[in-house]
């Protein structure tokens, strides 16, 4: 099993924690606020109250093996980077750090951390793009000029297979997935639905009403198919 340590359990870095921890993962969340620690023990692997930037406090729970962390630690810019520091220091490469303005962000990458995370930067343009396409759910950069999108399957999309809309020719997207809601009735008697994700769609496939297109390309492809 994998085991990531998450540190700084703010909004973002306990929205991550849950999220890894329900995915699989083995989370170790570290905050110095006990309150913190406290409201996120029952969702975690462990859960501990220690200041981050001590280096022996970080040692005693053992994170030195960890496959990968996370440095969500917010406005304390100097514990951000200290902290940063000392994970490095300890040999773990698989490192993501939040960044709150442009300067730490230019400092973290100095630092050769695996992914300067700017969080307002990336939420703005992910908004401003669903703003634009309202039919794009989410729309997150990746390398230089391309995107990882989910796109609500147009109207004239539905019926149609994989094969016959011809993405990749036309637009040049490579379709990861295919997210699907299946409708279902809860234990209570209620009409609910499941989130179903296709991760091997094939050339058959049909696209129907509801579904989200997983997709891969550059920001040009994607501009296209969205318009």
């Amino acid at each position: 099993m994998r085991q990531i340590v998450v540190i700084g359990l703010g909004r973002f870095g306990s929205t991550i924690a849950r999220t890894l921890s329900n995915k699989g993962v083995d989370v170790i969340a570290i905050d110095s606020d006990k309150e913190k620690v406290e409201n996120i023990k029952d969702y975690v692997a462990i859960a501990v109250a220690l200041d981050a930037t001590d280096e022996s406090a970080l040692k005693s729970v053992g994170i030195e093996n960890v496959d990968a962390a996370i440095v969500c630690i917010g406005e304390n810019i100097e514990a951000n980077l200290l902290t940063t520091s000392l994970l490095k220091k300890m040999g773990i490469s698989n490192i993501s750090a939040r960044a709150m303005d442009p300067l730490q962000a230019e400092i973290l990458r100095y630092m050769e951390v695996a992914r300067v995370i700017k969080l307002e930067e990336e939420m703005g343009v992910m908004i401003g793009n669903s703003m634009v396409a309202s039919h794009i759910e989410k729309h997150i950069p990746l390398a230089s000029g391309y995107s990882f999108v989910e796109i609500k399957v147009p109207d004239k999309f539905i019926g149609k297979s994989l094969k016959d809309l011809q993405l990749r020719n036309k637009y040049r997207i490579n379709i990861v997935a295919i997210k699907k809601r299946i409708p279902e009735i809860t234990e209570s008697g209620e009409r609910s639905y499941k989130e179903v994700i296709n991760n091997m769609p094939q050339a058959d496939d049909i696209l129907e009403e509801g579904d989200i297109i997983i997709a891969i390309g550059s920001d040009e492809s994607i501009d296209s198919l969205s318009k």
